[in-house]
């Protein structure tokens, strides 16, 4: 992976992240989603660009 893609994937990682941060414990709740899982969830969503 290129330092261009690279950096890209990071910025939509860490964006996503944020965007999860964000969130109540209760629309966490409604996605299905722990707030201890949002990191891997994050990294996770780069990932599938590929």
């Amino acid at each position: 992976m290129n330092i261009k893609r690279s950096f890209t994937a990071w910025r939509q990682a860490r964006r996503t992240f944020n965007e999860l941060s964000r969130l109540s414990a209760r629309e966490l709740n409604d996605l299905g989603i722990n707030r201890g899982d949002i990191a891997s969830i994050a990294r996770q969503s780069y990932q599938i660009e590929r």
